[in-house]
């Protein structure tokens, strides 16, 4: 009989630089499934629009987006919470699911680069 070794746990990349340059890369290497969004996102949201004044929400937006993505246990707890919150009977249940979800939101956007 032979032991089975246990599967590698996966390493959660670090939070890049807070800038969109570093961010980008940070997801094109991390989490390619995002990549499109968020060049399209950037197209119209600063890109098109001359307007950098929105650089400051875009990556609001995009640091939470990549710093759950980066996580696959988290990014399908994430999902789990969603799908769980949307197929409730219960509304104090989908409530408290949604709340959980929008909590680890917040603390993602309270990472700082390295972590």
């Amino acid at each position: 009989m032979t032991a089975h070794a246990p599967e590698p746990t996966p390493v959660v990349p670090p939070m890049p630089e807070r800038n969109p340059k570093a961010l980008r890369a940070a997801i094109a290497q991390h989490a390619p499934q995002l990549l499109p969004d968020f060049d399209d996102h950037w197209k119209w949201a600063v890109a098109d629009t001359y307007d950098i004044s929105t650089v400051p929400a875009f990556m609001a937006r995009w640091w939470g987006e990549y710093a759950v993505a980066r996580d696959p246990k988290l990014d399908a707890h994430m999902a789990d919470l969603h799908h769980r919150a949307a197929e409730a009977t219960d509304l104090a249940e989908a409530k408290a699911l949604l709340e959980e979800a929008s909590h680890i939101r917040y603390e993602a956007q309270r990472l700082e680069p390295g972590l």
